[in-house]
């Protein structure tokens, strides 16, 4: 047990490492090559946040643990807005400027509605998998067409900009290649020890997937947004959150449904989900509150952490 929890915490860091390699390497590569920063930023910079969840998503289908994948996807994005968002908010109130986000929101919320729909009857088979698959790339398109129509003022672009590495287009290679060779073997080791664990303690995979996995890919959104709210890069630190739960939605959700079709967990739809759809909606109506002031002020994301805290209590108790 001790060695299965060792195995799943130094496959959790290598995972972690490797997507800010992958995510430093793609970027650099894309800036000198003289893409726009917005774009780099709404579309590669917000897959490889997104990056860790894919690898364990596929490498738990591969294996089998098709509930692990599905409370991946769904916990990840809980703990998004839950975890990430509230303790980015209770550190300081999130200003959102950027007109790019405000589009961003309605197609967050109405991925996360048919995500509910095509899970309604408990099965998530391959037609579903490929229709989210097809929908990840129209949102891709979407979003860079987005990003090539937005106002150079933008205070989003200014930000991304700001934060994109400065990099050779060697040692960028480089890091893209070190990312991609490392995140699906440190996916594949932290399933695996994640299952052990389950295993041992009798938790479902589904439970485990929304816990200590979700909790483990979402770190590196944690660490990215706690940087941008200490540096006082609002958009960015919620465009890191907005992206990574579109993605996680479409990209993530998709791979089970493709790799593994089949029956999940009835808990997934009359616990799980209904959870995620209402801490989307509350983000949604948090940045457009009255009187046009779009913040996220300390007591919401207080609400929002006791929230995720009050649902992963209950992920225990059931």
């Amino acid at each position: 047990m001790i060695i299965e929890f060792l195995l799943f915490l130094g496959a959790l860091i290598a995972l972690s490492w490797s997507a800010e390699r992958f995510i430093c390497g793609a970027s650099a590569l894309a800036k000198n090559f003289g893409l726009p920063p917005l774009l780099i930023g709404l579309t590669i910079v917000a897959m490889g946040s997104s990056a860790p969840e894919i690898m364990v998503s596929v490498s738990a289908a591969l294996a089998g643990s098709r509930d692990t994948a599905v409370g991946n996807a769904i916990g990840s994005n809980i703990a998004n807005i839950g975890l990430v968002l509230g303790i980015a908010a209770l550190l300081r109130p999130l200003q959102i400027a950027s007109t790019t986000l405000r589009r961003e929101m309605p197609i967050l919320l109405l991925v996360s509605l048919l995500a509910a729909y095509l899970l309604w009857d408990g099965v998530l088979g391959y037609r579903e998998g490929l229709l989210l698959l097809l929908l990840f790339f129209l949102v891709i398109g979407l979003l860079a067409w987005l990003s090539l129509r937005s106002d150079k003022a933008d205070p989003l672009n200014t930000e991304v900009d700001k934060e994109l590495p400065r990099l050779s287009s060697s040692k960028a290679v480089i890091w893209l290649l070190a990312g991609s060779l490392l995140l699906p073997l440190s996916a594949h080791i932290m399933v695996d020890s994640a299952t052990h664990i389950a295993r041992t303690l009798g938790i479902s995979d589904l439970v485990i997937g929304l816990t200590i996995v979700a909790i483990g890919t979402s770190l590196p959104e944690l660490a990215t947004s706690v940087a941008g709210i200490l540096k006082k890069e609002d958009d960015l630190a919620l465009g890191n959150i907005l992206g990574s739960n579109i993605f996680n939605i479409l990209a993530v959700l998709s791979m089970p449904g493709m790799l593994a079709p089949g029956y999940i967990d009835p808990q997934a739809m009359q616990r799980d989900m209904p959870v995620m759809l209402v801490l989307t909606l509350l983000l949604v109506l948090f940045c457009f509150a009255i009187k046009e002031r779009r913040r996220v002020e300390r007591w919401q994301g207080g609400l929002l952490l006791a929230c995720y805290l009050a649902y992963q209590t209950s992920l225990f108790q059931t």
